[in-house]
């Protein structure tokens, strides 16, 4: 007799990849609160909150985290107009190469990020651009493109062409239409993608790297947390900061599912 439920070894395999998965996380969170200085050692010798406030203090923190607030939410603005004027045109329109034309944009995000930021540094270098804030925003818009992109095209395809025309025939202009018609079938699926490419765009490290300059004004956070790792002694403010990185990335990653999966049955139709 055929079972829905999961065989035993299937149960211990999936706890096995869970674990692998967000065990080294979890130490993260425990050893930000233990009184351990200079590694890991288990069990933990001791309980303290006082690394939050040694984080909370260190005047170096607060100018990394400042820079990737700011990369994050620029690069995601851009992202929100140039993805979603991509998405319109490669959905609404029908053209040759279009297939060919969609591959091309989505592949910064294929790629692996090590070959984005050589790229983007040698194209940099080439039109003689000087390494700034404005190289790492756009290095990151690169990739963040793709997710709101991803996101609304896959909006676009699902929402009927004819509820435009009719708002056409009702006399609507085209702002009109934009405003009452397309952008609340848009909204959840650009809010969503807009979330995702700031969760990403805050912990991006590899194309940050080739795309930064060699100042301390050009170190993001992700930077700062991977030059702190050399500093033993500053391994309990580390773990705090990547607590904060954690949640800057994971809760709009979290509400980005939740507005996608709800929002798919808005483009639908109601379903």
């Amino acid at each position: 007799m055929h079972s829905d439920r999961a065989s035993l070894p299937l149960k211990i395999a999936a706890i096995a990849g869970l674990l692998f998965l967000h065990l080294p996380i979890l130490l993260i969170f425990t050893y930000a609160f233990s009184t351990e200085v200079r590694g890991y050692t288990f069990p933990p010798p001791g309980f303290t909150t006082e690394w939050f406030g040694v984080a909370w203090n260190r005047a170096d923190i607060w100018p990394p985290l400042y820079l990737s607030l700011k990369v994050a939410a620029v690069s995601t603005v851009l992202a929100l107009l140039l993805g979603t004027l991509v998405a319109a045109a490669m959905a609404r329109t029908r053209f040759f190469g279009r297939e060919q034309l969609s591959l091309l944009i989505i592949l910064p995000i294929a790629l692996p990020g090590i070959i984005t930021g050589m790229s983007l540094r040698s194209a940099f270098a080439l039109m003689d651009i000087p390494f700034s804030t404005w190289t790492i925003i756009l290095g990151h818009a690169t990739f963040c493109i793709v997710i709101v992109y991803n996101n609304a095209v896959a909006r676009f395809r699902r929402l009927s062409g004819g509820i435009l025309e009719a708002s056409a025939d009702l006399g609507a202009n085209s702002f009109q239409t934009f405003r009452h018609v397309l952008l609340p079938n848009l909204g959840s699926a650009l809010l969503a993608g807009g979330m995702l490419a700031f969760a990403l765009s805050f912990d991006e490290v590899i194309v940050t790297t080739f795309t930064a300059g060699s100042g301390a004004d050009a170190k993001t956070l992700p930077i700062w947390m991977l030059d702190e790792l050399i500093r033993p002694r500053q391994l309990p403010v580390t773990n705090v900061v990547a607590i904060v990185v954690f949640a800057a990335t994971f809760v709009p990653i979290l509400l980005a599912y939740a507005l996608t999966r709800g929002g798919s049955d808005i483009a639908g139709g109601g379903k």
